[in-house]
């Protein structure tokens, strides 16, 4: 059987090359590392802190899907923090107030981020009315699971983890893990949970 690292890095790197061609956004700064295609539009700010990563090689849709990060008006801003990791398939949109995301987080694959309703609640306004919209804000060495959602208006303390699969609909405080639709805190994250552990021998 043929070796196809070289071929999957190749046609990946062609990829990613299209992306960052099809991004709109004219106000990025900052230089991630794009391990997956990603996608940078809006005509709002994106700010990407010092080693930010997208994209992670073993999990599913590396090969076939992309981040989207959109900054959809010139007041919205998307900030990053430093070190920060962002699993496959990404999709945060900020239409206004904003979303931060501290230093260090960790977010999984399938995680979506919003700063809006994006429709008025009003049967007789959802197209053309005012959306609700509140700020987002993701603590320093925060852990979002695979496929978290975290809705309008939330933040969440550093250091908390959301479960797999959470709706997040109201804020999180720190230190905690919290899970489920809606996100509820389950426990405070304990002295174990904060030690570090001993790295596998795999050699």
């Amino acid at each position: 059987m043929r070796d196809t690292s070289w071929s999957s890095a190749f046609l990946q790197r062609g990829r990613i090359w299209k992306y960052r061609r099809l991004s709109t956004c004219r106000r990025v700064s900052g230089s991630p590392i794009a391990v997956q295609p990603l996608l940078l539009v809006g005509e709002g700010r994106i700010v990407i802190g010092r080693d930010v990563e997208f994209g992670w090689p073993t999990s599913a849709s590396f090969y076939t899907g992309y981040s989207h990060i959109e900054a959809s008006t010139p007041d919205s801003a998307i900030e990053i923090g430093d070190e920060a990791q962002i699993n496959n398939n990404a999709f945060i949109k900020s239409e206004g107030p904003g979303i931060k995301i501290g230093p260090r987080a960790l977010l999984g694959s399938h995680v979506t981020l919003y700063d809006s309703d994006f429709h008025d609640l009003r049967p007789d306004r959802r197209r053309g009315g005012f959306p609700c919209m509140a700020a987002v804000e993701l603590g320093e060495d925060v852990f979002l699971g695979d496929r978290v959602l975290v809705l309008k208006g939330v933040t969440i303390g550093e250091h908390s983890v959301i479960g797999a699969g959470s709706v997040v609909t109201s804020s999180i405080p720190a230190g905690v893990i919290a899970a489920g639709n809606p996100a509820r805190v389950i426990r405070a994250l304990t002295d174990v949970d904060m030690q570090e552990r001993p790295t596998r021998d795999v050699s």
